[in-house]
């Protein structure tokens, strides 16, 4: 007979595990919606000015901001994109104000095209006819604003992973926020997928550029694309998307209503704040639609059913970022109002613009998310 083991004096309790295994330091991606705050920050400065020299300014922050935080991803490559789209809304901007003429009036004529003669039901409207430098100046002015907004749009697209960015939205817009992601990925990877096939017939010996490599790539690059869907669509089968909670019919109702009227009324307010002299009902307009939008979206969250795993976190740097951007929208809208002169240039007569010591100390706050946040990964998702 063997005697009985010795019994442990106390009992050991397994250490539960934390609730997420992210590292607290080092490299990680930055929470998406930290991203898009500071690029829709960067945008609203754009609005609020048609100086050239600020607008290349913001766009110089917004590049440069992509430069030192852009990962490896494929969605990480489509600034260059959005760059050269801009640069295409420019010029087609200042071929309507040379083909089409501009309101502007002007008296420096730079040179006069042949007019087109239109019946008298078009009476306002020319093809043609002198082209001044007052109206090309209002042009470029007006195209180079829409283009620093396509810029910082595409910071936001680079910078923000479109799948995290899913992840971080309320229940109420889930459905919606996949149609989105799903059109912001597609881009992406349709360039990856035409670079590896146009890699692929170089490495074989034959010709990438052409109509008729065009021809063929397409064909890959389409499958490529069905198999993708097929597979997303099972993915979301297997992990029981749609699947929702049942509420009354009366709580639906309302929280449809309240969704709309918010987004309609952050609509209107946004119109407004963009003209001249509707910044006085536009602020409580804007008010009362985030309001109802935040309360229709915390109604619709109970018919969500869905969980989340090891959530992003919104540290210091997310704070910092996302603050940043919105320093830059009110201290630009603020100088705007200030001095209207400086941040809108006139072109009735033709004017050197300036470039006012306070919009560039508020412009240069866009730069705090490049020194600020963390080193992203390589080959994050």
């Amino acid at each position: 007979m063997h005697p009985p083991p010795d019994r442990p004096s106390h009992q050991e309790h397994p250490v539960p595990p934390s609730r997420s295994t992210r590292p607290s330091s080092g490299p990680r991606q930055l929470h998406p919606g930290a991203w898009w705050l500071w690029a829709l920050g960067m945008g609203a400065a754009a609005t609020r000015t048609t100086n050239p020299a600020i607008l290349l300014l913001i766009a110089a922050v917004a590049g440069y901001v992509v430069a030192a935080r852009r990962g490896d991803a494929p969605w990480a490559r489509s600034y260059g994109a959005f760059l050269r789209l801009g640069l295409v809304v420019l010029g087609i901007r200042m071929v309507f104000a040379v083909v089409l003429g501009s309101p502007v009036p002007g008296t420096h004529v730079l040179f006069t095209l042949p007019e087109v003669p239109l019946p008298a039901w078009a009476q306002g409207v020319r093809i043609g006819g002198r082209v001044t430098l007052e109206g090309l100046l209002a042009a470029l002015y007006d195209g180079l604003r829409l283009a620093t907004l396509l810029v910082c749009v595409g910071a936001a697209n680079s910078l923000a992973s479109p799948a995290r960015l899913l992840r971080a939205l309320p229940g109420a817009l889930y459905e919606a926020g996949v149609a989105v992601v799903v059109a912001m990925t597609f881009a992406p990877n349709l360039v990856a997928d035409v670079r590896r096939l146009r890699a692929a017939r170089r490495l074989r010996g034959r010709e990438d550029r052409g109509i008729a490599a065009v021809l063929s790539v397409g064909l890959p690059v389409l499958e490529g694309a069905l198999e993708r869907s097929v597979a997303l669509a099972a993915a979301m089968d297997t992990r029981g998307f749609g699947r929702t909670a049942d509420v009354p019919r009366r709580l639906a109702l309302a929280t449809a209503a309240l969704t709309l009227a918010g987004l309609l009324g952050v609509c209107l307010a946004a119109y407004g704040l963009l003209t001249a002299g509707g910044t006085g009902w536009a602020l409580p307009v804007l008010a009362l639609g985030l309001a109802a939008a935040f309360a229709g979206l915390a109604l619709g969250n109970r018919r969500s059913v869905r969980t989340r795993y090891r959530p992003d976190p919104w540290a210091v740097p997310e704070w910092l970022t996302a603050a940043s951007g919105l320093a830059v929208a009110a201290l630009t809208t603020y100088l705007a109002g200030a001095d209207p002169a400086a941040f809108a240039p006139t072109v009735v007569p033709p004017s050197v613009p300036a470039l006012p010591l306070g919009a560039v100390l508020a412009v240069l706050l866009g730069l705090v998310p490049a020194l600020a946040t963390p080193t992203p990964p390589r080959s994050a998702s």
